[in-house]
Parts: C-alpha cells; sequence; structure tokens
C-alpha cells in the first residue's frame, strides 16, 4: 500500500508535510520521500528507506533544508522510492502515484517501444511504477490531459499526487475511487490527504472529498474540479476493516465507529445461529483486530480482555524484514503473554481479516504454550480467495498465497476452485468443510468468518459502492 499528503499555502508548510506524511506510516515500511517547493529556491527532494527506521528519524535532518516552502508532497511506500522530479514538455512537475498496474509491461512495449523513450529500471528488472504513470501523463498535451490518458489506459488502480512547475498540486484520485483523497483547509491554504486525521491533527478542518476518478487543482486560496467524478465507485472495504486507520473517515463512515459494528453484528449473527461458544473471554488479536473484538464483546455481553499484547517500540510492523522466517520470528517476539488472563481459559479471539495465514499457526501455539484451555478463532471479513489486483497491500501475489485457496485446494482439488461461492458459505457442506479444516490445521477449537452481507452492513454505504473483489472475484 502506501500514503501521502501534501500541501499548498501561503506560508512554510514543511513542517505539515513532514507531520502529515508521518501519519501515514501505518500504510507502508519501505521507502518514504519529501518534494518541496519555493519561488526562491525551486524544488527540493529527499527520499529514504524507512525499511529499519521510521520516517521521522530519516527525515529530521532535511527539515532545515527545506525551509520556506510554500508548498509540497510526501508519500509513504510499501513499493518504489518515490516522490518523483520529472522533466517534460509539460514543465519540471514532481509526482507520487499509490496503486497497483497490471499491464505494465504492455505499456512499456506499447507506448515506448522503439520511440527513443528509456526507463531507469529496477533491481528486479521492472520499471519503476510512478515512472510509468509519469511517462503516460507526458503523452497529454497537458497535465490533466496526461492524467486522464494514463488513468484510461492502466488495469488496475492509481492515485496520484502532482507538484505542478508553479508549485501548486493536482490530485487525481483512481478511477474506480478504491482509495481516498481528502482536501483541508486552513485560513492560509489547503492540503490534500490519503487519511482525514492527519489533518485534523494540523489545523486543517474537512473541506472536500474527491469522486472516483475526479482530478482536482489546488491552489493556496482555493481549489477547483478540473475533470469530474465518475458515476461508479469501488472503494475499498479492507479501508475499514484492516489497514484504515481509527481516526479515519471515508465517505463519511468512520473507521472505528464501523469496526464496532461490524464486531456486534458477527456476535449478533453467532448468536441467532445458536453457535456461540463458551468462552471465560472475548479478545482482539492486536492491533487492528481489538475493535472488532470490543463490539463482539459488547453484543455477547461476554468479557472483553487482552491476554496478549504486542511489543511494539522496536519493531512497530512484523512484516518489516524481508525475510518470511525473520517476520515470523519477530512476530513472535513481540507478542508477551499476560498468563493471568490465560492460564486454563477459554479465549474467543477476533481478527481484523485472515489472508495468507503465515502467523496464525504461531499465534495460537503460543496462547496453548502459555495455558489456554481452548482457543476460538473469529475472522472479521469473509474468506479471502482472490489476490487484489488493484491494491498492493499483500506480499502475497498469487491467489494460491492465500490460505482459503489453498485449503480449497487441498480439500478438492481443482474441482474445488470451481466452488469458492459455495467455500465463502459456512451456511453450505464445502462452507463447512473449509472451517472444520482450517480447525484442523491450526487447532483451533472454532472458526467463523463474518459473512459479505454483514461486512458491508457494517460499512453502511451503498454495497455497490463498494469493492468486494477479494471475496467474490466480481469486478
Amino acid at each position: 500500500m502506501g500514503g501521502f499528503f501534501g500541501a499548498v499555502s501561503r506560508r512554510e508548510v514543511v513542517l505539515d508535510i513532514f507531520f502529515g506524511t508521518d501519519y501515514h506510516s501505518h500504510l507502508g515500511t519501505r521507502n518514504a520521500g519529501m518534494v518541496v517547493w519555493s519561488s526562491q529556491g525551486g524544488y527540493q527532494r529527499q527520499i529514504h528507506s524507512i525499511a529499519n527506521a521510521p520516517f521521522r528519524t530519516k527525515f529530521e535532518d532535511d527539515l532545515a533544508k527545506f525551509g520556506g516552502s510554500t508548498s509540497g508532497i510526501g508519500c509513504i511506500s510499501d513499493s518504489d522510492p518515490q516522490p518523483l522530479l520529472v522533466r517534460s514538455h509539460l514543465g519540471v512537475y514532481a509526482i507520487t502515484a499509490i496503486g497497483l498496474i497490471n499491464n505494465a509491461e504492455t505499456l512499456v512495449e506499447e507506448y515506448f517501444a522503439g520511440h527513443g523513450h528509456q526507463f531507469m529500471a529496477m533491481s528486479s528488472g521492472r520499471v519503476n511504477s510512478t515512472e510509468l504513470v509519469a511517462a503516460l501523463i507526458n503523452e497529454g498535451e497537458s497535465l490533466v490531459d496526461g492524467i486522464r490518458h494514463a488513468q484510461s489506459v492502466i488495469d488496475g488502480s492509481m492515485t496520484i499526487l502532482l507538484l505542478t512547475p508553479d508549485g501548486e498540486i493536482i490530485a487525481a484520485r483512481d478511477s474506480a475511487g478504491r482509495l481516498p483523497v481528502l482536501i483541508g483547509k486552513d485560513q492560509d491554504g489547503y492540503c490534500v490527504s490519503f487519511e482525514s486525521f492527519a489533518y485534523h491533527k494540523l489545523g486543517y478542518e474537512n473541506e472536500y472529498e474527491l469522486g472516483p476518478g475526479e482530478i482536482v487543482h489546488v491552489k493556496a486560496d482555493g481549489y477547483e474540479t478540473v475533470s469530474p467524478a465518475g458515476d461508479q465507485m469501488k472503494i475499498c472495504a479492507f479501508l475499514w476493516a484492516y489497514y484504515g486507520y481509527p481516526n479515519s473517515n471515508y465517505e463519511g463512515v468512520n473507521v472505528e465507529v464501523m469496526r464496532y459494528r461490524n464486531g456486534q453484528i458477527m456476535a449478533r449473527d453467532e448468536m441467532a445461529r445458536g453457535t456461540m461458544p463458551d468462552i471465560d473471554m472475548v479478545a482482539g488479536v492486536p492491533d487492528s483486530g481489538v475493535p472488532h473484538a470490543i463490539g463482539y464483546s459488547n453484543r455477547s455481553q461476554l468479557p472483553f480482555g487482552r491476554p496478549f499484547v504486542k511489543y511494539t517500540p522496536t519493531w512497530p510492523r512484523s512484516f518489516m524484514p524481508s525475510n518470511q522466517a525473520v517476520r515470523d520470528q519477530v512476530a513472535k517476539m513481540k507478542q508477551i503473554p499476560v498468563p493471568e488472563l490465560i492460564e486454563g481459559k477459554k479465549l474467543l479471539f477476533v481478527d481484523d481479516s485472515i489472508v495468507r495465514g503465515t502467523q496464525l499457526q504461531g499465534t495460537v501455539s503460543f496462547l496453548y504454550d502459555s495455558g489456554a484451555a481452548e482457543v476460538h478463532m473469529r475472522s472479521a471479513c469473509p474468506p479471502i480467495m482472490y489476490a487484489c489486483k488493484y491494491l498492493d497491500f499483500s506480499r502475497g501475489k498469487s491467489d494460491m498465497d492465500l490460505l482459503a485457496r489453498r485449503v480449497v485446494q487441498e480439500l478438492e482439488g481443482d474441482e474445488g476452485q470451481r466452488h469458492l461461492d459455495e467455500y465463502a458459505d459456512a451456511s453450505t457442506e464445502r462452507g463447512g468443510c473449509l472451517l472444520k479444516a482450517i480447525c484442523q490445521k491450526f487447532g483451533f477449537d472454532s472458526l467463523g468468518y463474518q459473512s459479505l452481507d454483514g461486512l458491508l452492513e457494517a460499512i453502511g454505504i451503498d454495497r455497490e459502492k463498494v469493492c468486494t473483489y477479494c471475496w467474490t472475484g466480481k469486478e
């Protein structure tokens, strides 16, 4: 994934961009960058790796060099180093882009082979996605025309921030609105952000939320839509369930409130089915599973507790190391038990989702080793059956990286892959088999998934406007 923040003002905004970008650190762990602009000094840019150190520590020494800048953009990236500075017939501009381009190689061959274009190759040999987006934009007669062109030919999803040659911002939400783009306002100017809480903490107020595919030109004294929003929106449901920050709002729905509601719906439906296990405590898998668990506890009237906590000062994100074995060991080292709340207890845990299942075995073994009598698991999302082809929020790229798909294959081979809808529905025979097989694989005493209807009810907006591809495989 990734996040972004930009500001343009009548005053210096270096600290706004610094803190606003830092507040998106939960969305990425690899690279971060800032580009600032002033009428005297033009552009200044810095990019740092944040794989093993927080954003703040990498950029604090750069702030003095950025002094006097009245506009800029910053990003947290889980993929390519960015923002980039680009020089073309459209002038010099800075760009950051977040999303996924499925047809990158085709675009390189189709648009640029044999025409004198070249790209700086990454270590893997692939092209920096942001550089490719910039090259597509440069095919246009203007920046806005170029953004429209890029959005029309990209298979996938791409949200774009540009810092123009005169220090203004052009913001473009991806064509289906899978990620949010919000504009905030203070007395001196405007900001553009992925997360709304980031600008609230900096003294900006809510001003505008871009629609799908909309392009907005932002200046210090105002903003205007330069390309209107489309009619079809498919905002990612995982914003609320997993990677959105608790304080943020998307399409008017707060993340933390949705998670409480989601847990309540899970408990309500399980009580109605009569499948609620006899347990001593409801707990959340830290951190994003906790509010789902609070909702579950409140509705079921079962006690809520924290039988283990995560130690995060040295390793705030368990997937930061590139080696899976190291990531698993870090995850294990972070889990600190509270023996008095585990020994002899029957525990029900709610996690935000179960994607690849790489750490589930370690978690349940850790709980049993700590003395738990029973461990029941609930997922706040339905079984994930399809790898996302729109956003880069998981290291897994294949459907078979997903736990549910692997288990289906183990149960029924290729024939099972033709019945994924049944496997995703716990009320069917195949759905029951999936739950039983995962319980046996990981040692759970019971397992339950939130239904798709329940998840969409918790989000609370028109379900036709929510992307559910990872569960249904449907556009």
